[in-house]
């Protein structure tokens, strides 16, 4: 009669926002432009937090006998609860994995931008003057996220002489982002199936994950504690040196040092 056992599919989509299609060409034509330039474009995002511990890990790996663990996932069971937060450099195929303890507020998201252009975007574009950041439309970094700006000026502008752009990818369009197809994905497969026990092997798990296309993947630990609900004011927020796009500025905009 036509039936079997069957599972859902997401395939129902909401309503799209009516500048989503003038969006993703912005975004297109910007990354063009910065390839033709040689200039650095990196994608950012926060990846699925992580209990750790003795905790099961979806998957399955090669093994003689099954690694036990918890039978309840119970977020006081764990040694700490691991959030990722990645940068990934497209034009070099290249990741990083920042991985924090406490919060992901918008200081955590800033700071992980700026450890990797201090310690590996300045010397992979050494005369660079600007970066170009795709961004998700919510979350830490999100497009209406105050902090989110207010951090990039004095710890990315001012600080290295950098004009930052940023371009946010509309509500529900994440998965368009390269950065979870490119190196959040390959992360999953990488740690599947073998418990995340201790931040030590996170950490390791995410230093060796590699593809046939030549992606690495390199892996820090941010033991910095960030507080919840900072606010910025308004006063604050007209301090910056930021200039919203003429057509789209809900999503773009470019902050200059001072």
């Amino acid at each position: 009669m036509g039936f079997s056992l069957r599972v859902n599919h997401k395939k129902l989509s909401g309503s799209s926002h009516p500048d989503r299609d003038a969006q993703f060409s912005q975004i297109a034509k910007l990354r063009e432009r910065c390839a033709a330039r040689c200039l650095p474009v990196i994608r950012v995002d926060t990846k699925k937090k992580e209990l750790v511990g003795a905790f099961k890990n979806q998957g399955a790996k090669w093994d003689r006998e099954p690694v036990l663990v918890n039978d309840h996932d119970f977020r006081s069971s764990a040694d700490a609860l691991a959030v990722p937060y990645g940068v990934y450099d497209l034009q070099a195929n290249r990741g990083t994995l920042f991985v924090g303890t406490s919060y992901d507020t918008p200081e955590f998201a800033v700071d992980c931008v700026e450890i990797w252009w201090r310690t590996e975007g300045r010397m992979r574009y050494p005369d660079a003057d600007r970066l170009t950041i795709l961004a998700d439309g919510g979350g830490s970094n999100g497009s209406n996220c105050r902090a989110w700006k207010s951090g990039l000026q004095p710890r990315l502008c001012n600080r290295y002489g950098l004009t930052v752009t940023v371009a946010h990818y509309p509500t529900g369009t994440s998965k368009w982002n390269p950065i979870e197809h490119r190196l959040f994905s390959e992360l999953s497969k990488n740690w599947a199936g073998y418990p995340l026990d201790s931040l030590e092997t996170l950490l390791k798990d995410a230093r060796t994950t590699t593809t046939r296309t030549g992606l690495r993947v390199r892996a820090r630990l941010i033991k910095r504690h960030y507080k919840k609900g900072i606010k910025i004011t308004d006063a604050e927020m007209q301090a910056l040196a930021i200039k919203k796009d003429d057509a789209l500025p809900k999503w773009n905009y470019k902050i200059r040092p001072k």
